[in-house]
């Protein structure tokens, strides 16, 4: 069943960058931004990703960890954060069982063809593990400002 706004997210494992697994109920107590892109090292998601690390620490001040999920693997996602000097974790998703839990999976075009690929989307999980806003269809400008606006007024609520 896909997440809900307002209702406790399903716990996940999946693999992540520095060796880690992902765990949502591991991060019970902290709130939590989860953001999909569709692939390392395009502009767009390159962008996405600089935003989220050039606000990491007021993400921090928030009490709020920051995720990104695509489907490249680990290795490509390792080459990506350092290249930009992510200081947040990116998961592997190449089963798709995260994509999928978040329904961020969607027909998309592409000069005439038609594919499944991910939607750029961002979610913001509370202290306790509820999905308490999203994001679909994203827009890269401006977004990641929005987010940390959310996750500031969550935290002080």
């Amino acid at each position: 069943m896909a997440v809900v706004i307002d209702i406790p997210v399903t716990d996940f494992e999946a693999p992540a960058t520095s060796g880690q697994t992902f765990k949502l109920a591991a991060l019970k107590g902290k709130q939590v931004v989860i953001y999909f892109y569709p692939k390392d090292s395009t502009p767009g998601c390159t962008t996405q990703g600089q935003g989220f690390r050039d606000l990491h620490e007021a993400f921090k001040a928030a009490s709020t960890e920051v995720f990104g999920v695509s489907r490249d693997s680990l290795k490509s996602h390792e080459n990506f954060k350092a290249k930009q000097a992510f200081p947040f974790e990116l998961i592997s998703d190449k089963d798709e069982a995260v994509c999928q839990l978040f329904d961020v999976i969607k027909l998309k075009k592409l000069y005439g063809k038609e594919y499944l690929g991910v939607d750029r989307s961002t979610f913001l999980i509370d202290k306790d593990g509820v999905l308490r806003q999203e994001w679909r269809g994203v827009k890269v400008p401006g977004h990641v400002d929005a987010v940390l606006a959310a996750a500031q007024a969550l935290n002080k609520a």
